[in-house]
């Protein structure tokens, strides 16, 4: 645990550091989820969104087992194994829910964009079921990040489909699960809550998995397309197996960089930081994928990088004032 007390001497600038190297390991899953289940025709490799979001998590528990080892399994055991069940079942639902969008075609700025409401459930529920102190400068922040999200979707000149609201539904879920992971860290390290769910989010996936190919099987026609795609445990070969390695590898260092930043700072005074992975996923779609974002790609990532100073500067602005006597 020296680690995070090393990092609690300066929580807000530990937290904001914190999440920000998360928000560059998500945004990297982000662009590689999009390149994965994108057919072979299109550049892509073709795999089951389903099946891609099943082997991303197995390579993460395995990536994860060093750590598993050095802090002993006996420092897995938590006095709420329902909610650790429960928040690795709605972090898998809401993967899935992802990686359909990105399967149906959603450009990789708009699904990121539209993600962005998370911070806003977070907020919410942090307040009301966490009693985190909802200040005027975590809500303004939180607000001009979300505005800065929706410009840089293009939002009005892009346009929207239903395909483009799948991302809502997975952020309501990944909310969920930010919450109950701030919940937790006030009685379990960031070790505890890394790999408890890495290790129950894989079955849950593969429950998700086998559920819904089944239901393609029996009823094709009311599956979308893209969702379970033929064999969903084919893996990729060539360059599509090391993308998916990668995959599993940023996942594993996102989560656990989530879990300690959840340890050290409030999870309202976070999601300003966390909207960054949002211009981030942009550029790298722009950079890799050629996805080139709309001319309002750039005053909307303006608004967020100045949320994320703002509630920095309002956060860590507590050093004693001088007074002349």
């Amino acid at each position: 645990m020296n680690q995070v007390s090393s990092f609690a001497k300066n929580p807000a600038a530990s937290g904001a550091f914190l999440m920000v190297v998360a928000s560059i390991a998500f945004a990297g899953t982000n662009v590689l989820q999009s390149v994965l289940p994108t057919p072979t025709e299109y550049g892509g490799f073709g795999m089951s969104s389903t099946g891609m979001a099943f082997w991303q998590y197995v390579i993460a528990s395995v990536l994860a087992l060093p750590l598993i080892m050095r802090i002993g399994l006996s420092n897995l055991r938590t006095r709420h194994p329902l909610l650790h069940e429960i928040r690795a079942f709605v972090s898998a639902l809401g993967v899935h829910v992802f990686v359909y969008g990105f399967a149906s075609g959603v450009p990789i700025w708009q699904m990121v964009t539209l993600l962005a409401t998370g911070p806003l459930f977070v907020i919410l529920a942090s307040t009301l079921f966490l009693g985190e102190r909802a200040s005027a400068a975590r809500i303004a922040a939180g607000l001009v990040g979300f505005v800065g999200a929706i410009i840089v979707s293009g939002v009005g000149t892009e346009g929207l489909t239903w395909y483009t609201l799948i991302p809502i539904v997975a952020a309501a879920l990944w909310a969920t699960t930010d919450v109950l992971t701030k919940y937790l860290s006030r009685e379990e390290s960031p070790e505890t809550l890394t790999i408890s769910l890495l290790v129950l989010v894989t079955p849950n996936h593969l429950l998700i998995l086998l559920a819904v190919n089944a239901f393609a099987w029996l009823a094709p026609t009311l599956v979308p397309a893209g969702l379970a795609t033929g064999f969903p445990f084919a893996l990729p070969s060539g360059d599509g197996l090391w993308l998916l390695l990668l995959l599993g590898a940023l996942t594993a260092a996102a989560q656990y960089l989530l879990s300690f930043a959840y340890k050290v700072a409030d999870a309202t005074y976070l999601q300003p930081f966390g909207d960054l992975k949002v211009p981030l996923s942009g550029l790298l779609g722009w950079i890799f994928l050629s996805q080139t974002p709309s001319v309002w790609f750039w005053p909307g990532s303006v608004l967020i990088l100045a949320a994320s100073l703002f509630i920095l500067w309002a956060e860590t602005d507590r050093r004693p004032k001088l007074s002349v006597a």
